[in-house]
């Protein structure tokens, strides 16, 4: 792992329960099937069993977990679970899979042409990264933010995720996003892991997030490997 997700990544627990938050919803822990025992899940996941309980009672809060004193833990699956990657649809082929992110750089540029509208400035900060999932690289992600968010960015307080950032450090919420999901070439600037070429066919995601005020204010492109990932969008009825 490189120092630049080291240095920006979330919580060991945070990042355990986010694994089981997606898993639950791909369908890979069924709902209402039984966890391993703690100490073998914990093995399993190769976390210390505090680690591993403050996840669990972090999903539990959730209402995806109900505790059964001298049973076990069981999978209560549910939709609209709000967590730190909610908002995010792509998952490993094989379902789910832990994203994590490595930032390549942040810039602050003139908005790229051709954008929607995404805030008052003529400036964005823009965040290259390459995304991966269960440590497989999966995707190449730029992000622009409206400059009038921030009047500076600095990199090593920039989180693996970036709504963490932005909340925590912005004072900025994103509550919802709008998605539209095409084929394009793969960029120039793709990173070699990816190991899928610059031009090549890619999987590609373009989205406008508002706050929650709904203003846009931020635009994102997303370039994904479809041979490992596929873009996910799960809907249900009331």
């Amino acid at each position: 792992m490189s120092e630049d997700r080291r240095t920006t990544a979330l919580p060991k627990y945070v990042q355990l329960s986010e694994l089981l938050i997606r898993d639950i919803a791909a369908g890979r822990l069924a709902d209402g099937s039984r966890l391993p025992p703690e100490r073998d899940l914990s093995k399993q996941m190769n976390v210390s069993i505090g680690t591993l309980r403050k996840a669990l009672a972090r999903i539990e809060e959730m209402g995806l977990l109900e505790r059964i004193q001298g049973s076990g833990n069981y999978v209560r699956a549910r939709e609209g679970v709000p967590s730190v990657y909610s908002l995010l649809r792509i998952e490993l082929v094989t379902g789910g899979g832990l994203p994590t992110a490595e930032l390549l750089s942040v810039d602050r540029l003139p908005k790229p042409e051709g954008a929607p509208f995404f805030g008052p400035s003529d400036e964005g900060w823009r965040f290259r990264r390459l995304r991966f999932l269960n440590e497989t690289p999966a995707a190449m992600e730029e992000i622009w933010l409206d400059a009038s968010r921030a009047e500076s960015v600095v990199r090593s307080e920039v989180s693996e995720s970036l709504y963490v950032f932005y909340r925590e450090k912005l004072d900025l919420v994103i509550a919802r996003a709008e998605d539209r999901v095409s084929l394009a070439p793969m960029p120039s600037w793709v990173d070699a892991r990816l190991a899928v070429p610059a031009g090549a066919a890619a999987g590609y995601i373009e989205r406008v997030s508002r706050d929650t005020a709904h203003a846009p204010v931020e635009y994102s492109r997303t370039w994904f490997n479809t041979q490992t990932v596929h873009y996910v969008s799960r809907m249900g009825t009331q």
